[in-house]
């Protein structure tokens, strides 16, 4: 494996976040923060308690999770599609290295980003409202395992679309939604039984569900189950970008 190969493409596309921090870091820090104030803080205090959890601590893992998702398909995906937009891809294709090198390195950097992003988030509700986390490691675990398993789906993204507006039209449309109707605000316990179980069709819901069992000890839904819905999202993606430059698909676009 070429090191200096992906190093090259990791420091590239993570120097990229630093000359955007506005836009990287403080946007998505600042809009969770609103959340925070407003459903955690202002709204949370007249809420009852779920699952014995106060209503703003109880909201902090989906709302790291939602910023977590959007963001990870946002930086993967920018960053394959602005060498194909800009004519760069050629240069990378060329370069001696391989797809599974191409791949670590873009992953790698916006994997990287959210995990950072997850952290200051995390810091930053600390300032808003009181939690404890029982499960560190788990929690890291997931935050790394969400991360990198949704850059990955980014990075198909970003070799499917052909246009801007198509790079946010999936993040949009379709994972932010599916979120909010996660569980990110709520139990699905607290729904009625017909709509708990067409809930559980929706895969964000084993994600939050099981990195709020990371910080609480409490789940929607089984935390094996959570764990292995995660890694069998990680193991598709992977074979889809296997698949991408196997047939060549869309990556010289």
């Amino acid at each position: 494996m070429n090191i200096h190969a992906i190093k090259a493409i990791y420091i590239f596309e993570l120097a990229r976040t630093w000359r955007t921090l506005m836009q990287s870091i403080a946007s998505p820090v600042l809009s969770t923060s609103l959340y925070f104030i407003v459903f955690g803080s202002a709204i949370g205090s007249r809420m009852v308690e779920i699952d014995g959890i106060s209503y703003g601590a109880f909201i902090v893992p989906g709302l790291i999770m939602l910023s977590l998702l959007t963001e990870s398909i946002s930086n993967a995906s920018f960053g394959i599609y602005m060498p194909k937009f800009t004519g760069t891809m050629y240069e990378i294709l060329s370069a001696p290295i391989s797809a599974m090198e191409i791949v670590v390195g873009f992953v790698g950097a916006a994997a990287t980003k959210s995990i950072i992003l997850g952290l200051i988030i995390l810091a930053t509700a600390r300032l808003f409202v009181d939690f404890t986390i029982v499960h560190p490691v788990w929690m890291l675990g997931f935050l790394v395992l969400t991360s990198v398993t949704f850059s990955l789906f980014g990075f198909i993204i970003g070799v499917w679309a052909d246009g801007f507006e198509k790079l946010q039209v999936i993040p949009m449309m379709i994972v932010t939604p599916l979120t909010f109707l996660g569980g990110s605000f709520y139990s699905i316990h607290m729904l009625p039984p017909l709509w708990q179980t067409i809930t559980l069709f929706n895969p964000v819901v084993y994600l939050i569900s099981g990195f709020r069992w990371s910080f609480y000890g409490v789940a929607d839904v089984n935390v094996g189950i959570s764990l292995g819905m995660i890694l069998l999202f990680m193991l598709l993606c992977l074979f889809l970008v296997w698949l991408i430059f196997k047939t060549g698909y869309k990556v010289k676009a």
